[in-house]
């Protein structure tokens, strides 16, 4: 198993490109299921969670043709409606194959879902709205069973905000009759560029990006050409990274657009902030940040999947700052790692409290979940002396090339085997 070595205590400084959405591009690629003819995408990230969701769909009998970041998928060669356990264990985002193959086979069996480990997220929801448009579900020996001749349009109110399962319930509805009406709807970026794709495709969606989303139904959807929209959380990372160690960092082929929250907190932990049409810097002219309190919520609230980037900057900041997790109950595991570095965090319920400290110490520690892997990379960046990271396949999930990304700033860290 891969571990990371990073000698700590560098000011990191220089430029570096974000890599295409892992939560775009994973809707859209098991959108493809809903046309017969060709969708070719481009800036696809290299990860494992992508490539996880080829194989699924490859194992389906779909065609997939892949030059770098350019990937081409055909699903008029389908030939199961089954996404079995092997291949969904490791990735939640496999549940978003339902609602398509519902919509284009009428009918689908895909295994309950697996992933990080930080929290419950149910997929009651997803299968809710699926029977209010017309399909029979059945959830039996770890499968979820569904059937249904032809999807009905249906008026669907979430009772809590679910980004997969906006994605999901929007998939079907686009081959549904009639029209489905999303409310409580996710407003997450990525869901507005699965809405984007699948317009160029032929669909007819409007209302993403707000809490009310309307699909009028068509009855079939045509090849399309489309570009993954930037990485907001690997975006994000970087710049917390470039604040924790005094530095200053530059990302390009990035949107400032869908990092205000972010940036506003990191303008108030002292950094300057620039920004244009498609990259951020970040300087800290070689000062310690402040500590800031953070909230997180749905979007355009603040992201959860930088929660514990920010939970490890809190660690060597200025002062003390409050973290509160209103997304997922179990996600602070990564607070006990920090700790292992000489984090002083302390946890109620589902708020920490962390009091900066003038400097950590590297030290063996082990991710728990893809986000807390970068907390823990970026803390150990900070860091005196070596860390070691365990497990960090966990990593490999959702950052592309993310040791040599961080090269390129002038991090000494490397992949051992």
């Amino acid at each position: 198993m891969d571990k990371l070595i990073i000698e700590g205590g560098f000011r990191l400084d220089g430029e570096v490109r974000a890599s295409g959405a892992k939560n775009a591009a994973l809707p859209i690629l098991c959108a493809a299921i809903l046309s017969d003819e060709p969708l070719v995408l481009h800036n696809v990230p290299h990860l494992q969670d992508v490539k996880t969701t080829l194989k699924l769909l490859g194992q389906m009998g779909v065609a997939v043709q892949q030059h770098g970041s350019r990937v081409e998928v055909n699903a008029a060669p389908i030939r199961t409606h089954i996404a079995p356990y092997e291949l969904v264990k490791t990735m939640r985002a496999s549940i978003l194959v339902l609602g398509p193959l519902l919509a284009r086979r009428g009918e689908a069996q895909v295994s309950l879902p697996g992933g990080c480990a930080i929290g419950a997220r149910p997929v009651n929801l997803h299968l809710m709205g699926l029977q209010a448009m017309g399909a029979q579900i059945e959830v039996e020996n770890g499968f979820i069973n569904a059937r249904a001749s032809k999807l009905r349009g249906a008026q669907i109110v979430f009772d809590t905000v679910t980004v997969t399962g906006t994605e999901n319930l929007m998939m079907a509805a686009a081959l549904a009759q009639g029209t489905t009406v999303l409310e409580n709807a996710a407003r997450e970026p990525e869901v507005v560029d699965l809405a984007r794709c699948l317009n160029a495709m032929g669909a007819k969606i409007r209302g993403a990006g707000t809490t009310t989303i309307v699909i009028d139904g068509v009855d079939r959807l045509h090849a399309a050409e489309y570009t993954i929209l930037p990485d907001r959380i690997e975006s994000g990372t970087f710049l917390v990274a470039g604040a924790m160690t005094r530095g200053r960092v530059r990302v390009t082929h990035t949107d400032p657009n869908l990092l205000d929250a972010v940036l506003v907190k990191l303008q108030q932990a002292g950094a300057r902030i620039r920004t244009g049409e498609d990259f951020i810097e970040l300087d800290m002219q070689g000062r310690r940040p402040r500590a800031v309190n953070v909230h997180t919520m749905p979007h355009p609230g603040f992201p959860t999947d930088m929660q514990a980037q920010f939970m490890a900057l809190n660690c060597i900041a200025e002062g003390t700052g409050i973290i509160t997790e209103t997304i997922f109950e179990n996600r602070f595991q990564h607070a006990l790692e920090l700790q292992r570095l000489g984090a002083d965090i302390k946890l109620e319920g589902h708020t920490a409290i962390v009091t900066g400290r003038e400097r950590l110490t590297g030290a063996p520690v082990m991710a728990t979940d893809l986000r807390a892997s970068a907390a823990l990379v970026a803390a150990g960046l900070a860091a005196e002396g070596q860390t070691c990271i365990d497990r960090i396949y966990h990593l490999d999930r959702g950052y592309e090339r993310l040791e040599a990304k961080f090269e390129q700033l002038g991090a000494r860290i490397r992949r051992i085997a």
